[in-house]
């Protein structure tokens, strides 16, 4: 059963949530931050471009509103189109962590996006910053196509997690590439955290019941009608997902088996 022991370590930072929330697309701030409280989440992602320069003088912004005693920021390098630009968001990214008190946070959600259309992951991009970033002391937590030999590359480089996507972002279409996240996970030695494409809090258990360590979603729940109510569904789906993976799900047979005893074992 989940206790104690099962937290989720990413770089030097131990977390008991497995669900992480993004920022984007939600129709009014209170709809954010009660999602945020209802999810339970400890870690937020939010674009860097979309970030004033100093938030001490932005009170519409929704960060000042989150207690960051309780939350750990994950900027992201969404927008960036070459790793050129994403490495500059990154380093952007802490200087606004910085701001919220958490000087030792180097966290990153690496993005690099080219296509316009399908906003897939350009996988040469990631692999260029990654490299940098690494170097450079930052956790990366790139964001990839569910591709498994890409995944042991930035393993290889000492990224801190795999972050492969279900289905493209903000689609909701659930886990499109499920043979090669079972791969993914299957040959990872690092957390892999299922991202995009998550519609549902059954697409959430999913990921998690095939082994996933987290999911990290937006879209679904910045978009459904009771934000705050979707959040809470997403965080029982995550965990009861976790359950089952941990509980070890029975062995599928091709016939019927009967559950009751064929036999009598005794008279009442």
């Amino acid at each position: 059963m989940i206790n104690s022991v099962d937290k989720l370590k990413i770089g030097n930072k131990v977390f008991n949530s497995r669900l992480m929330l993004g920022t984007g697309k939600y129709r009014t701030l209170t709809d954010a931050v009660e999602s945020v409280k209802s999810s339970e989440c400890e870690i937020v992602t939010v674009a860097i471009r979309r970030l004033p320069t100093d938030l001490k003088y932005d009170n519409t912004n929704f960060l000042n509103s989150l207690d960051w005693n309780k939350l750990w920021l994950l900027p992201n390098t969404a927008g960036s189109q070459t790793a050129e630009e994403a490495i500059r968001m990154a380093f952007l990214g802490h200087e606004l962590a910085c701001q919220l008190g958490q000087d030792d946070n180097y966290f990153v959600k690496l993005e690099v996006i080219s296509d316009p259309k399908y906003l897939l992951p350009d996988p040469i991009g990631t692999l260029k910053a990654a490299e940098f970033l690494v170097k450079k002391g930052f956790t990366v937590l790139p964001y990839i196509n569910a591709d498994p030999m890409l995944a042991l590359h930035l393993e290889d480089l000492g990224c801190a997690t795999v972050m492969p996507l279900g289905s493209p972002i903000g689609s909701g279409q659930g886990l499109n590439n499920l043979a090669n996240i079972k791969i993914i996970i299957e040959n990872s030695n690092i957390p892999v955290i299922v991202d995009a494409g998550i519609g549902a809090p059954s697409q959430a258990a999913l990921a998690m019941e095939l082994g996933a360590d987290g999911v990290l979603l937006n879209t679904a729940v910045a978009q459904s009608k009771f934000p705050s109510q979707m959040a809470t569904a997403m965080k029982l789906g995550v965990k009861s997902g976790r359950l089952g993976y941990l509980a070890g799900q029975m062995e599928k047979k091709y016939y019927a088996n009967p559950s009751s005893p064929v036999n009598q074992i005794s008279k009442f």
